[in-house]
């Protein structure tokens, strides 16, 4: 099976290098990524439960869809090549901002990731990928927010941080 790489970044999003996946989230290597979040038309938005067998972040909630690029791919084309594969759906989907976090997780993996989060609507069914993903639920944003607040150990890393700065620009 060929390795899966990933695009190593300076703290401005210059590539300057690849890495197989996992070798970068062992070393904590500065690697570009993407979040999308979707949201239907009543405002809701569309979340994932990762399956449990995920090296890292294993059975806990997270926004839409989230990768990486492959190296020298667009990140906006890699953003709707994994919706597709993830989600078994595509939209339209624009940039919104960008962001940089590192958190080191108790099996000694990093996520040390340069983040473009996109912004889309979709009001259909996904047909998520079972390998991927174990569970998904379109929600609203005060339900989901009370419940990270009760609950922050269900929810991604970056989930978090992400859905704190998307308040930040839709208010």
């Amino acid at each position: 099976m060929k390795k899966e790489m990933v695009a190593i970044v300076d703290e401005n999003d210059n590539e300057i290098g690849e890495e197989e996946k996992i070798k970068a989230h062992q070393e904590g290597k500065l690697h570009r990524a993407f979040s999308i979040f979707i949201f239907n038309s009543k405002g809701q938005m569309l979340i994932q439960k990762r399956v449990k067998t995920k090296y890292h972040s294993g059975g806990l909630w997270t926004n839409t869809c989230c990768s990486h690029p492959r190296p020298g791919e667009p990140i906006e084309k890699a953003s709707h090549r994994r919706l597709k594969e993830e989600m078994g759906f595509d939209c339209e989907i624009s940039e919104i901002f960008s962001f940089t976090y590192k958190v080191k997780f108790d099996n000694g993996i990093f996520e040390n990731e340069y983040d473009h989060v996109f912004l889309g609507k979709f009001d259909g069914k996904p047909m998520p990928n079972s390998k991927e993903i174990e569970d998904w639920m379109f929600i609203g944003l005060d339900e989901l927010k009370k419940d990270i607040k009760s609950n922050p150990e269900k929810y991604t890393h970056w989930f978090k941080i992400a859905l704190d700065k998307l308040s930040e620009v839709k208010e």
